[in-house]
């Protein structure tokens, strides 16, 4: 089976490649199984390195992504400056062929591309990330008028399933107060948190409004998905994005 992807569906320039990878079509074996590009999670680095082997190939990826050292946090690399190998959450660049990537198996991955096909970044968006303003600083780090950018959200653990605190509702309260409506009381007491939701908020609220995807969710999709979540030990897809340097669709 062949590596398995899905292709963003947002109007971004025929300059922007992007693909989100799915669990399918690779080499590790269960809890792992398949497509894992995690080096992080106890997989065999071998199975690691012909997963990522894998998705450079079937993506046809310009050069091998720039995989990052995730810790949660709101850090974003401008990569065209700095080496990968710096903690951060979220990534930039204006380099045709550099290609962007971030981790996820529950945590929300935000796309962004400049509508002049000029830049682009991506971030990795978990709660902690989220409430610290990783997206923020990341549409900043840009560099472009947040008007001129198309968002995409991909795959995430959704709002049904991620049942939080009283302290994660409020961290995003104490932001801003409208970020109440993401999350809807349950009947042990607690919160099902809607990060989707809450990224649109804030992307909104930078200006961003040309913002797509978001409606899928990992926790309950285990043929397609990994789900941290759901699973404890298991794999890591990625989210990526590219300058393809075209200014016409191939």
């Amino acid at each position: 089976m062949a590596a398995g992807a899905i292709r963003p569906d947002w109007p971004v320039s025929p300059r922007v490649g992007a693909a989100f990878t799915l669990r399918q079509g690779g080499a590790s074996l269960p809890p792992f199984d398949s497509l894992n590009v995690g080096a992080h999670v106890g997989d065999e680095p071998a199975a690691v390195a012909e997963n990522r082997r894998r998705v450079t190939r079937v993506l046809d990826l310009p050069a091998e992504p720039s995989w990052l050292q995730q810790v949660h946090g709101q850090e974003v690399l401008d990569l065209d400056r700095s080496p990968p190998a710096t903690p951060a959450d979220a990534a930039v660049t204006r380099v045709v062929g550099r290609v962007l990537v971030v981790q996820v198996a529950d945590c929300l991955p935000v796309l962004l591309a400049a509508r002049s096909g000029r830049a682009v970044g991506c971030a990795h968006c978990g709660w902690r990330g989220l409430a610290s303003g990783v997206l923020e600083a990341t549409v900043r780090a840009l560099g472009s008028d947040a008007g001129e950018i198309d968002a995409w959200l991909g795959p995430a653990i959704g709002a049904g399933a991620f049942e939080v605190g009283e302290e994660v509702r409020a961290a995003f309260l104490a932001h801003d107060e409208r970020a109440a409506q993401a999350f809807t009381a349950n009947a042990r007491g607690r919160w099902q948190c809607d990060l989707a939701a809450i990224a649109r908020q804030r992307l909104a609220a930078l200006g961003v409004h040309s913002v797509f995807g978001g409606d899928l969710c990992t926790y309950s999709d285990a043929e397609r998905f990994y789900s941290f979540r759901r699973d404890g030990r298991c794999g890591r897809m990625a989210a990526l994005i590219w300058l393809t340097g075209r200014d016409r669709p191939p």
